[in-house]
Parts: C-alpha cells; structure tokens; sequence
C-alpha cells in the first residue's frame, strides 16, 4: 500500500543543535523546511504511482467485466432460443396420454449398441 511518514514533533530530542537561546538560526530553518519539501514530494510520488497503478487495474478489471457480461448475454440468447424448442418437447410429452418411454440397450455380435423409443400407441 502506502508508507506513513512519522509525524515531526516540534520537542523532538533527535533535532539538530538549536543556535543561542534555543531557536535555530536561518540556515537550520531552511535546511529542515527543503527536507521536508523533499520528504512531501517523494510522499507525492509514491502515491501517485500508486494511483497509476490502481487506475491500470481498474481498468483491467472494467474490460474483464465487460468481457464476462458479453459472455452472459450470448448464454442468455441461445437459452433464449432453445427454451421454446425445449417447451414445445416437454407439452408433446405432457399432453401425450399413455406416452411411454421404453428404452432397450442390447449389444448383438455385428450390432451397433442401440435405443429404441415408443412413443404414444
């Protein structure tokens, strides 16, 4: 992810030598304000990579979506175009009255295995 900068404390024991009286003197000021430029600006880039880096996969993961809801449409119409089909298979057996369904499977010496179907009689 990204990386937190430590807060600067303004009594931190770590600072460098303060001039007479404690305060720092010009140089110091400078010297610490152009480090902290620094430290923003590398912060500011570290996050904009990864800003980068989060745009290129959003968009890859858009183009996978649209990819997959392509996918789900072309299923969506061929179920769509079969379903009458399958309707129309299942009334003719509903509405058959006395429909059986004799299935024979034999293996003859010479012979192709086989199925054999009665339908209404």
């Amino acid at each position: 992810m990204c990386e937190v900068m430590p807060t600067i404390s303004e009594g931190d024991s770590a600072a460098p030598p303060r001039g007479p009286g404690g305060v720092q003197n010009g140089s110091e000021q400078e010297a610490n304000f152009e480090q902290l430029m620094v430290n923003m600006l590398d912060e500011r880039d570290k996050l904009l990579e990864s800003l980068r880096e989060t745009q290129e996969t959003l968009i890859q993961n858009q183009t996978k979506l649209q990819g997959a809801l392509h996918e789900r449409d072309m299923l969506q119409r061929q179920i769509n175009a079969s379903l009458p089909q399958v309707r129309s298979y299942t009334q003719g057996i509903n509405g058959c009255s006395g429909f059986n369904i004799f299935a024979t499977v034999w293996a003859e010496a010479g012979s192709e295995d086989g199925v054999i179907l009665s339908g209404c009689g």
